[in-house]
């Protein structure tokens, strides 16, 4: 089995040439005929009795060829894929069969290849990481936030003012006529939330729990309903509760309520958390300035199938995540108002970039030698089986070693060029 020929017809487009000798075809023959013997009645033999030679000579001699071309085409094609110059990024197609028989077998195809890229300047770009600094204003928010989790809601004898929550009852009326949706009970309303639409909660505030009272608006003129747009309203309303939220101190007791002797040891590991994401921030965008300088020297023309096998790709990463949520794609895209094309186009630049970026780093891997150990995937493929809680052997089996091979590279690629940046 063997490559014959493989010549360019297009860019990125490679006429190729397959064959297999006259007897690789005939064993895949013979593997056919061993796969449908049982099925098969001859006149004079048991059903599944009659050799192959009577088989053929009732049936015809090509009687097998379809299911052995189907046989062997998956090993011959692959090898020949395997020996090009340059990546198949697509499966085969225009396939013309030139010679099928006790001659042997000879394919003509066409095969996509990821394209000729040329870099730029890899080493030396100019990306400057961003220094990492955490102040006491944003120390005192993030205390703030935890504050907010430990507030408590008290009911409160007094007058509804800002900030307030109100547990209201109320219904409203347009033209003298209650409309549809406007009306609730014990719904808790926190005022100057702006939850309602404007003027509403401005009129609770004053009111005391038990009273009733009528509260006047006008609906925006680009209100959702277009029967409401516009339109004056009155809502009558109940208000049952006031309701104030009761912040706790930030002392020492916060601290000793989130798992800390002391508010200086919670503050400190507060500081650390924003320095931690700030660290991750700052590496993302030092990153992506340097993927951007990568992508913008870079000179190729990317096939089409290399964008949309990685929208492919992003798809099945995005509907996995949807059903770790006990989401399914379809269910997403009816209540998104989306579709699957308006999907894969929404996807298509940032699957884009990823195509090119890889191409990048695949070619610093080719340029600078960059290499990859097996104790280095052993230990990459150990990682995921403790990641995900599986044995070895099942990450082993469900992920190729070249495809961690590759992945490595890659990452080791881009750590070359982040070491060789100038500030």
């Amino acid at each position: 089995m063997s490559l014959d020929s493989a010549k360019s017809v297009e860019k990125n487009v490679y006429e190729i040439t397959v064959s297999a000798t006259p007897e690789q075809f005939d064993a895949a023959c013979q593997k056919a005929y061993n796969k449908n013997k049982k099925g098969i009645t001859v006149p004079g033999f048991r059903k599944g009795k009659a050799t192959r030679k009577m088989v053929e000579k009732v049936y015809g001699e090509s009687v097998f060829y379809e299911d052995a071309l189907d046989i062997i085409y998956p090993e011959i094609v692959g090898e020949a894929i395997d020996s090009l110059e340059r990546k198949a990024v697509a499966a085969p197609y225009d396939l013309d069969v030139k010679k099928i028989g006790k001659e042997g077998l000879e394919l003509v195809m066409k095969v996509v290849v990821e394209p000729e890229v040329e870099l730029g300047e890899y080493k030396g770009i100019k990306a400057k990481k961003k220094a990492v600094r955490v102040g006491e204003k944003e120390i005192n928010e993030a205390l703030e936030k935890i504050q907010e989790r430990g507030a408590r809601i008290e009911a409160v004898e007094k007058a509804a003012e800002k900030d307030d929550i109100c547990d209201i009852a109320f219904e409203g009326f347009v033209d003298g006529e209650a409309f549809e949706g406007g009306q609730a009970d014990n719904f808790d309303l926190t005022l100057g939330s702006g939850q309602f639409i404007p003027g509403f909660e401005d009129q609770v505030i004053g009111h005391k729990a038990g009273e009733e009272f009528d509260v006047n608006v006008k609906f925006p003129e680009d209100y959702g309903a277009e029967n409401l747009a516009g339109k004056d309203a009155t809502f009558k309303v109940t208000l049952h509760e006031v309701k104030h939220k009761v912040l706790p101190e930030i002392d020492d007791d916060l601290a000793q309520d989130n798992g800390f002797d002391t508010l200086d040891e919670l503050k400190a590991d507060e500081k650390e958390k924003i320095k931690e994401n700030k660290k991750r921030e700052a590496e993302n965008d030092f990153e992506n300035a340097v993927i951007d300088a990568l992508i913008d020297g870079m000179k190729a023309e990317v096939p089409e199938q290399m964008i949309d096998a990685r929208v492919d790709e992003n798809i099945r990463q995005f509907e996995q995540n949807l059903q770790m949520q006990g989401l399914n794609l379809q269910t997403y895209l009816q209540y998104s108002g989306s579709d699957m094309s308006k999907l894969r186009e929404s996807l298509k630049p940032q699957s884009e970039r990823q195509v090119k970026i890889r191409l990048c780093l695949d070619k610093i891997v080719e340029l600078e030698n960059i290499e990859v150990t097996e104790e280095e995937i052993e230990a990459e493929m150990q990682k995921y089986a403790d990641m995900y809680k599986l044995e070895l052997d099942v990450i082993k089996n469900a992920i190729p070693a070249e495809e961690i091979k590759g992945d490595l590279a890659a990452e080791k690629a881009m750590q070359f060029v982040k070491d060789n940046c100038k500030a």
